[in-house]
């Protein structure tokens, strides 16, 4: 599985004129599902994000974690970070996982956040998506299972 993290302080996504997910503080994050990834890649990104000390303390250092902050996080999905460039100009998907298993794992993680105790807002699952967020920071990081 694949992550880009992106720290906020306000995102939401949109399907058609319909925002189906939208946070405040917090963490959109655009997962990938691979063709060979499983439930225990699912669990370790989960469990690096919510522990990952990119929010400031009193200090200004980046020392506390979305779980400490009590910050959110949105979740879309977007098959595109398994793009391959290899051959030509056009990318490859042939290592995203198929629909079914990739829907299965994206709702295995968004479900392990939540049980984390994360408030969780999410995109909509294959359809054509707007997202908009300000990057805090920017802080961007990018997480493989």
């Amino acid at each position: 599985m694949r992550a880009v993290i992106q720290k906020v302080t306000k995102a939401q996504v949109t399907v058609g004129e319909n925002i189906v997910g939208e946070i405040s503080s917090g963490l959109c994050i655009l997962l990938g599902v691979g063709r060979h990834d499983d439930a225990p890649y699912a669990d370790f990104l989960v469990g690096k994000i919510k522990n990952l000390r990119i929010f400031e303390d009193q200090d200004g250092k980046m020392n506390l974690s979305l779980l400490a902050v009590g910050a959110e996080a949105l979740v879309i999905s977007q098959f595109t970070l398994y793009a391959s460039w290899r051959k030509g100009n056009r990318p490859s998907f042939t290592e995203a996982a198929p629909l079914p298993h990739a829907e299965k794992l994206y709702n295995h993680f968004i479900k392990r956040l939540r049980d984390a105790g994360v408030s969780v807002a999410t995109g909509q699952f294959q359809a054509r998506m707007k997202v908009s967020l300000v990057n805090d920071g920017p802080v961007t990081f990018v997480l493989e299972s």
